[in-house]
């Protein structure tokens, strides 16, 4: 039996892949069990920067949940560290980007919304689609939407289970990028690859936890917590190395969107 989860590194760049296309990439306990060990071990892993998380095939990125075998998303052993379907309550530290092919529903929209950056290929659809079976949303949905695209967009998708497309999910704020079909994952690791180069990797994932943890506080203690977690990084020497480079004329290696 092929394994429900697959790492792959490319470099600094590590991809987590769902594989159950047959099933549309939906998950079961042993998947949410992958899901959360490979989240736990990138988040160990020095040498693994950025985390790419797809679904196999061009079919699905995530169906969401198995409403096959549900009770086994109750009962794997990291359900009440990560969540029904293993990743919800992780935070690795570092970025993650979700590449999305094809069904992006209920909690595999919920697996999108945990990750930081989301690119989908146009032919990538969204929506709550277990709305229509009463299945709520356990693993983020009702906290991270609102995050991600504002309260209204976030009920509507949550309380009608409307079915949207790729691009309409852009123009909400849910999606950051889309490329045509089959490109998803190419440019999220094209991103990825950018964003392990940088120097000062530390500073970076600084910024990331300033923001993320700050979302909710009032602007003055956000700031109190940018310049707690941002400000040790400054004397780093990969940052002072890309200053040299900066004043020498070097060429910006910034990702350019796509065309």
């Amino acid at each position: 039996m092929p394994n429900k989860v697959v790492i792959e590194d490319r470099g600094a760049v590590r991809i987590v892949t769902i594989n159950r296309p047959d099933q549309r990439n939906c998950v079961d306990g042993e998947t949410a069990l992958g899901l959360g060990r490979a989240i736990q071990a990138f988040a160990a892993d020095d040498k693994a920067r950025v985390l790419v998380v797809t679904g196999a095939g061009e079919l699905s990125f995530c169906a969401g949940a198995d409403l096959k075998n549900p009770s086994s998303l109750l009962e794997h052993e990291l359900v009440d560290v990560a969540g029904p379907m293993g990743f919800a309550r992780l935070d690795p530290g570092k970025p993650t980007i979700a590449a999305i092919n094809g069904y992006c529903f209920a909690g595999g929209g919920e697996l999108a919304a945990w990750c930081d950056v989301r690119v989908a290929a146009d032919n990538a659809e969204f929506g709550c689609l277990s709305r229509r079976w009463g299945v709520p949303y356990t693993d983020g949905g009702t906290q991270r939407f609102a995050r991600v695209m504002g309260t209204g967009n976030a009920l509507y998708l949550l309380l009608t289970g409307v079915r949207i497309s790729a691009e309409r999910a852009f123009q909400l704020g849910f999606v950051q990028e889309v490329v045509p079909k089959g490109q998803a994952l190419e440019r999220a690791l094209e991103l990825a690859s950018a964003m392990a180069a940088y120097p000062n990797f530390a500073g970076l994932c600084a910024d990331r936890r300033a923001l993320l943890f700050g979302l909710h506080r009032d602007l003055d203690a956000g700031l109190l917590l940018e310049a707690e977690l941002v400000r040790p990084t400054l004397l780093d020497e990969e940052l002072l190395a890309g200053l040299g480079r900066f004043a020498q004329g070097a060429r910006d290696p910034s990702p350019r969107p796509p065309r």
